[in-house]
Parts: C-alpha cells; sequence; structure tokens
C-alpha cells in the first residue's frame, strides 16, 4: 500500500502546483532459419480490426533475463496495426527505426508498459512453430526487435494475443497441414467442434482439452522463446450466444446450464495459461483485459471476471477496458471504476484501469444520453486518467492505443494538449519496479 500513498501525495502536489508542467540483446531463436523458411507460410489473409521517472530496467541478455514489471502501472496498447505498417516490406532496421520512435513517444509520456499484439487471429509476429506467420512478417523475426527498442527504453513488454480468434476462410484454406489448426480445418470431426465459424472468421472451442492444450502450447513458445515480461489477453473469448457454437460439446456433459458450462471452460482456459507463464517464471505477470462492464463479460463473453479478481490462479493484473464517458448513459466511467474497485479483492490481483483515446471528437452511439460527451468534453483522457490515480484500489492505468494517441485522424492539436498534460501528469507519478 505504501507505493499507493506516495502515489496519491505526488499527485496531490501536482495538482496543487497547477501550471506547473513537464517538458517533455536478443538473440534469435535457434529454430529460425527463419523458421523452416517463414516467407512460404506467409498468409495473405484480410484482417479486422474490431487497443522518463522510472527505475531502470536490467539489460536483458539471453543470461541475464531479468523481468521487468512496475509496481504501478502506466500501459499502452499497440494492436498489430499500429506496427504492421511499419513491419511489411521493410528491412529489419527500418522496422527497427520505425518502432524505436513509437516507444519513444510512449516513454516520454511516461508509459511504462507495452501490450504488443503478438497473435490477432491465430497468425504469428514471432517464430512459432504452433501458428502461421501474420501476412506482414517478412524474413525477419520482427519479436526481438520489438523487445530489444522497448526494453532499451526500461518499458515492460506484455505479449498479446487472442487465443480463440482466426482467420477467415481464405486464410484457413490456406493453412499447411505443418499447423494443428490446418489439420483440424480439414478434418470432418473437429470441423465444426473444435473449431468452429462466427460471421467471417473461425474460431477456436475452448471447451475441448486438446484446443486448450494448444493454446497453453502457443504460450509457452512465447514465454521459453523470448525475454516478454509477461502475456496478455484481451476481452475476446467466447464470439457469440448462440448455442450452436458448442451445441456438442455441451451434450457430451450434459450438462444443464449453458452460461455456466461457457465460463467453466474459459476458467479452465486462463488456469492453463496461467499455470504455464508461471512455469517459466514465478515473475512474470499474466494480465487479462475484460470488457468494461459485467453484463457484457458474463452474458456475451463468458469471462468470470469476479472469480478472477477475488481466487488465486487465474490472473496478475486485470485492466478492465472503461471506454466510457463521464455521462454514458449505461456505464458512467465514475461509478464503473468503482465496480471494479469493489470486484478486484484478492491481494495478489493488481486493477488497472483501461481508458481510451479511440472515441475522442467522435459521437458514442452507444452511450445514449451521453452520446456527444467526446466531441465536446476535450479533456476528457485527462479528466479521467487524473480520477484513477486518485483512486484507492487502482494500480495504474493503460491507454487503447498508440495510434489514436498520437497518430489521430482527427483533432490531432487537441489530442496533441491532451498528451503533454497526460505526459506531465505520468511522468510526476512513482514507478517503481516490482
Amino acid at each position: 500500500m505504501t507505493h499507493k500513498i506516495t502515489r496519491f501525495l505526488t499527485l496531490f502536489l501536482l495538482v496543487s502546483l497547477g501550471g506547473c508542467t513537464v517538458q517533455s540483446e536478443h538473440h534469435v531463436p535457434e529454430n529460425a532459419a527463419f523458421c523452416d523458411d517463414l516467407t512460404k507460410h506467409v498468409q495473405q489473409v484480410q484482417q479486422l480490426h474490431v487497443a522518463s521517472g522510472t527505475t531502470p530496467c536490467p539489460t536483458k541478455t539471453p543470461d541475464t533475463a531479468a523481468v521487468c514489471n512496475y509496481q504501478t502501472t502506466y500501459g499502452m496498447w499497440f494492436p498489430y496495426l499500429d506496427y504492421a505498417d511499419t513491419l511489411a516490406g521493410k528491412t529489419a532496421e527500418q522496422f527497427r527505426e520505425s518502432m524505436h520512435q513509437r516507444f519513444q513517444q510512449a516513454a516520454d509520456m511516461g508509459i511504462n508498459t507495452v501490450y504488443l499484439h503478438l497473435r490477432a487471429f491465430g497468425d504469428a509476429y514471432y517464430c512459432s512453430q504452433l501458428f502461421p506467420p501474420a501476412a506482414a512478417v517478412g524474413d525477419f523475426d520482427p519479436l526481438p526487435i520489438l523487445l530489444e527498442e522497448a526494453h532499451r527504453l526500461h518499458l515492460s513488454v506484455h505479449g498479446w494475443i487472442n487465443p480463440l480468434r482466426l482467420q477467415n476462410d481464405a486464410g484457413m484454406g490456406a493453412l499447411s497441414d505443418r499447423y494443428q489448426i490446418g489439420q483440424w480445418y480439414r478434418d470432418s470431426q473437429k470441423n465444426g467442434t473444435y473449431l468452429c465459424k462466427v460471421g467471417d472468421y473461425w474460431w477456436l472451442n475452448p471447451a475441448y482439452p486438446e484446443v486448450r492444450q494448444l493454446i497453453a502450447d502457443g504460450v509457452a513458445e512465447i514465454v521459453q522463446q523470448y525475454e516478454v515480461d509477461g502475456i496478455h489477453l484481451d476481452d475476446y473469448f467466447y464470439p457469440t450466444t448462440e448455442t450452436a457454437f458448442d451445441a456438442a460439446a455441451f451434450a457430451d456433459v450434459k450438462a444443464d446450464n449453458l452460461n455456466q458450462f461457457r465460463l467453466s471452460q474459459v476458467n479452465e482456459m486462463i488456469q492453463q495459461i496461467y499455470s504455464t507463464v508461471k512455469a517459466k517464471s514465478p515473475e512474470l505477470l499474466l494480465s487479462i483485459s475484460p470488457q468494461g462492464t459485467m453484463d457484457g463479460n458474463y452474458t456475451k463473453q463468458y469471462a468470470d471476471v469476479r472469480r478472477w479478481g477475488s481466487e488465486a490462479g487465474y490472473c496478475d493484473v486485470l485492466i478492465p477496458q472503461v471506454y466510457f464517458g463521464f455521462e454514458n448513459e449505461a456505464a458512467p466511467f465514475s461509478e464503473t471504476v468503482t465496480e471494479w474497485v469493489q470486484t478486484v479483492t484478492y491481494d495478489s490481483v493488481s486493477l488497472v484501469i483501461g481508458i481510451g483515446t479511440h472515441k475522442y471528437g467522435k459521437v458514442d452511439q452507444w452511450a445514449g444520453s451521453g452520446s456527444m460527451e467526446w466531441t465536446t468534453q476535450w479533456d476528457l483522457p485527462v479528466r479521467q486518467a487524473t480520477q484513477v490515480l486518485e483512486t484507492d484500489g487502482t494500480d495504474g492505468l493503460a491507454v487503447y492505443d498508440y495510434a489514436t494517441t498520437f497518430l489521430p485522424e482527427s483533432n490531432a492539436e487537441r489530442m496533441a494538449q491532451q498528451v503533454e498534460q497526460l505526459g506531465a501528469l505520468l511522468r510526476g507519478m512513482p514507478a517503481d519496479l516490482l
């Protein structure tokens, strides 16, 4: 609790000062050639996107791979689209330079933790024997570069995966049988059970032990080959409420409550991922970023967040996506944060509040009477960050995402002012290593 008290006093002094502002070696895995000529397996898959003042991390080398995580998190998400455009058709040095600049911007704003998308659609932004390379990946492994450039700036790096979401028909049809998901796709007994199509995309079904094992093996592959500081999951769990998705698995167990069945399957998957992470090192963290509302988690995604926040063995950090304005009619920001503080009660689980810049200057169509708030109240990001840091029971914040913060499509001047003020706020806060 000491760091929370220190953080509160620091924040109080910053607010009181009012007008003062602050100006602002990894190796390639042995099995990379790159990974049996990675370029042969690149999938051309159409993908949709549905998120200073620190103690330096130890120098990272294969022999001294100390984990770098912070007591208070100031995080930022880097979805695959935020760096895929710096990767496709680029050399390793071009990619390195571009990502260094982006990480530097984040660090200059006071960010100390980055969530880097490593697998979004059953495709890998790293050397994998289990999943095909992402379409943007060329003839070099991008993850060692991401790790080296982020750690150079003392940023903690969490590898972000979507465990269940796969590709569309074209992508699945192009998969080699060297990949388990390719074999299942062409197996008449597994297609429709182990993996199912929802909308335009295919999804793994967590109700089967073999599926959960593949997911855990994918996590093990990352933490064993690379010096990440943690693994991160977002809110994509079950893709549908339709009963047909897992009808066969549900019938096999002869249960009578589909909701509870799905909650249990996700819980088993999460526990297995958590055990896999901790088997590598107890210091590595598993963070999960669920939806912002309890209803969305329990009736749409089947994410048992109350259990995860109150019991051991599920996660180290919960980062709810509280992407709502103060005037949101269904889920007002302040009340939603309070609900999460009351939800996360286990001492070893940290609560980091996710805030968004992606709605800045836009109509929030699901906010009811508060739909215009983001188009009129231009200080929302700073106000929300300030409130989070003032709230007892929180352990930091995370911003979704890099592009809408530093490369906004509109209102760029206003957003730049928010970045400057966020930097003044975050750089003045304590950020000690765990």
